[in-house]
């Protein structure tokens, strides 16, 4: 079977201009039946080259943002809690004010204890349930709730975990405070709601 190529070379040069001339009209118009008169792909354009792109929404951006940087810090504290000599940690990148005086002291009392914690804290469902972007500086309020329940404590010697009150939160709401500083986003403010979730 010859094919539409093929043909072309057995017809004579008038019948060629006109075939092309036909043909380019059928491109022109997209016309259905003339749709496979042309096999270059090269021929229709990319939907993506078609669409200007948007820029990002900064209140999205500030969102998300806030969320990554609480994360951030929970994998900081965790470091922090898990290491009595403190050096491994970057917790002064995501956290200042009462939220980093708070974690130090309380680490350094757990530390001093002979204690240290071993796991991981899961921070389920970062909300930010409140955004500021218009004053002095930038805050968001986080609300989360946090899993503790693999996280334990255990004696830095022997690493045998200790035994905690049965009745204790492993699973509760958190509420945090992000404010955006010259360096970043940092957790201000870090306070267990006392809820379960």
């Amino acid at each position: 079977m010859r094919t539409a190529r093929s043909r072309d070379r057995y017809r004579s040069p008038l019948k060629n201009s006109m075939l092309a001339l036909f043909t380019a009209g059928c491109a022109t118009l997209a016309v259905t039946s003339c749709s496979s008169a042309s096999d270059d792909p090269k021929a229709s354009p990319t939907p993506s080259a078609a669409q200007p792109t948007k820029s990002a929404d900064p209140t999205e951006t500030a969102k998300k943002d806030a969320v990554t940087t609480y994360q951030a810090y929970w994998k900081e504290v965790e470091k922090l809690y898990a290491d009595r000599s403190g050096k491994d940690t970057k917790l002064k990148q995501y956290a200042a004010s009462a939220a980093l005086k708070n974690v130090e002291s309380d680490a350094k009392n757990t530390h001093d204890q002979n204690r240290i914690h071993t796991g991981d804290v899961t921070v389920g469902n970062p909300t930010v349930t409140d955004l500021d972007l218009n004053g002095k500086t930038p805050r968001a309020t986080l609300s989360s709730c946090l899993d503790v329940s693999r996280w334990k404590v255990v004696d830095a010697k022997t690493k045998k975990p200790l035994s905690l009150p049965s009745n204790r939160l492993t699973k509760y709401v958190i509420q945090s405070e992000v404010e955006r500083w010259p360096g970043g986003w940092r957790v201000i403010r870090d306070e267990p709601q006392g809820k379960r979730c």
